[in-house]
């Protein structure tokens, strides 16, 4: 009787550990992912300062080539250098979207994650439970055919 007793207490604390270690699991994968979401965004706004500041110094040179070489701002040059501009502004939006999107997919595998861990916890809790039951009844039939000693 009593090896049937610390069996299920046993048992009743291993699924207990192991369901909290499948929670804490889920959700500190959530965590990282979301730093890595935050490092994603602060590596991609570092990013976009360096190309603003490369794009700011073409386009510093270009004005300062046109003005000594003595070409006008108006016309085809400056028809050129708007449309460089254009592309510029199209290809950084496309980036940007780029990363944010990476960000949010993130942000994403750490709900998943949290939520396995969830569906992981519970469901070792369910299968212990059913363990544990097992075992009871297993120690309650026993109980039943081993015959009482009156003495």
């Amino acid at each position: 009787m009593t090896f049937a007793i610390t069996a299920i207490a046993l048992t009743a604390v291993s699924v207990t550990l192991s369901a909290r270690a499948s929670y804490v699991g889920g959700k500190t994968q959530e965590i990282e992912f979301k730093r890595a979401a935050e490092e994603e965004r602060l590596a991609s706004q570092s990013i976009e300062l360096q190309r603003r500041e490369e794009l700011n110094r073409a386009l510093a040179a270009n004005v300062i080539g046109q003005s000594m070489s003595g070409i006008s701002g108006e016309g085809t040059p400056a028809s050129i250098a708007l449309k460089s501009a254009k592309t510029a502004s199209v290809s950084e939006a496309t980036i940007g979207l780029s990363e944010k999107l990476k960000r949010a997919q993130y942000r994403r595998q750490g709900k998943n994650s949290r939520q396995a861990g969830y569906m992981t916890a519970t469901s070792t809790l369910l299968k212990g439970a059913t363990q544990v039951g097992q075992l009871s009844s297993a120690a309650a039939a026993t109980r039943a055919e081993t015959p009482a000693t009156a003495e």
